[in-house]
């Protein structure tokens, strides 16, 4: 049997038809959630975006043009060997999410990715400035020297 990215998991493609891929995986989609944000336009809005990524666990990504805050977090219903303990009563936003095209594979890439707030403000100084104003915070005022 072929194997995937994660050692001793197979390829989607190598599980029968029938099979449920959540037995195999890693539970990717209980480890986080992503919502939809505006995408950026002013500077305000990637001040906002560098605020996000001040906060552990966020990330900021952007696919085929629509942004997303990605929050790294588990369900906290998710048991060790990564299956659902509240199965028969899980939100309906679980029951609606099939295997079908879910993110069983190990790999993925997006657009944009945005984990460091410095990592906005280069994006924003070489893609969106033009020559406008930074959005760095400004360097505070030196302490005074007390003697």
């Amino acid at each position: 049997m072929s194997t995937s990215i994660t050692p001793g998991k197979p390829r989607r493609k190598d599980l029968p038809k029938d099979a449920n891929l959540c037995e195999f995986c890693s539970a990717k989609c209980c480890k986080y959630f992503a919502l939809p944000i505006d995408e950026p336009d002013e500077p305000t809005d990637f001040d906002y975006i560098r605020w996000y990524l001040l906060h552990d666990r966020a990330s900021v990504f952007v696919e085929d043009d629509d942004w997303y805050l990605l929050v790294h977090t588990d369900c906290k219903h998710l048991k060790p060997d990564n299956m659902c303990g509240i199965y028969e009563t899980r939100p309906q936003i679980c029951r609606e999410y099939l295997t079908d095209n879910c993110e069983y594979e190990d790999h993925w890439t997006y657009d944009r990715y945005f984990e460091t707030p410095e990592q906005v403000v280069e994006y924003y100084e070489a893609v969106v400035s033009e020559g406008a104003a930074t959005i760095r915070s400004a360097k505070p005022d030196l302490l005074t020297v007390v003697s």
